[in-house]
């Protein structure tokens, strides 16, 4: 089983991740903030990740990875 790990604190809110997941498991996690007062991106139903990594290759701050 994959599985990602935001760096929340590096985090912007683009939800570039959130449009690129082809199974729709990254979202916004609204019920947190960072230090710099976005809500970061989170994985519901980690179960459900392939480790494609389009999320962690698309996103600009280098703040998701993916281990196999």
């Amino acid at each position: 089983m994959a599985k990602v790990t935001f760096n929340e604190e590096r985090c912007k809110g683009c939800k570039l991740c959130t449009a690129v997941c082809p199974k729709k498991i990254v979202v916004m996690n609204n019920k947190k903030l960072n230090t710099r007062g976005f809500h970061p991106a989170d994985v519901i139903e980690m179960e459900k990740c392939t480790g494609c990594a389009f999320c962690a290759t698309i996103c600009p701050d280098c703040a998701i990875e993916v281990e196999k």
